[in-house]
């Protein structure tokens, strides 16, 4: 189980490293005036400055007791971890998958297991969405737009 204090705490000091980070690179872009106009970093500089700020008063507000909502003792129980997990467990898998897979198998891989596991669908059903869904992404991107997703390890060894 997860206290809400804690929870709060890990969302200020992520979004806060986040902020950090558009920070810097708006270092490395340029930020105030050039003969040209405003540097390309200045406005990205300006949003990450808003970021950290909101950032270090969430974790302030996190780590000053009060009687708000941060004084719960728990905000996430373990069936509601549960299914947070089945979320983001089986989407972490599938774009750890799409570097190998490439984005169409790693998509209908996706698509099935999310279906057929839980049950949601049959066998028959999942797999036929999941052959729908990567014949989807492929007429849209690759015939529509002209853009070539990531094709994978596997089809550069198959020659694809």
């Amino acid at each position: 189980m997860i206290s809400r204090r804690a929870l709060e705490l890990a969302t200020a000091i992520l979004t806060g490293s986040f902020g950090v980070a558009v920070v810097v690179q708006s270092l490395d872009n340029g930020i105030g005036w050039s003969s040209a106009g405003v540097d390309s970093g200045t406005f990205p500089f300006l949003t990450g400055i808003i970021i950290v700020a909101g950032s270090l008063y969430n974790l302030a507000r996190g780590v000053v007791p009060a009687a708000t909502l941060a004084s719960v003792p728990i905000a996430i129980t373990s069936v509601e971890l549960r299914r947070l997990a089945g979320l983001f467990v089986p989407a972490a898998i599938f774009v750890a998958a799409i570097p190998l897979l490439g984005m169409y198998l790693a998509s209908a891989a996706y698509v099935f297991a999310v279906l057929a596991i839980p049950r949601h669908q049959s066998v028959v059903r999942s797999a036929v969405t999941a052959a729908a869904t990567a014949l989807a992404l492929y007429v849209v991107f690759e015939r529509m737009f002209q853009v070539s997703l990531p094709h994978g390890a596997l089809a550069a060894a198959l020659g694809f």
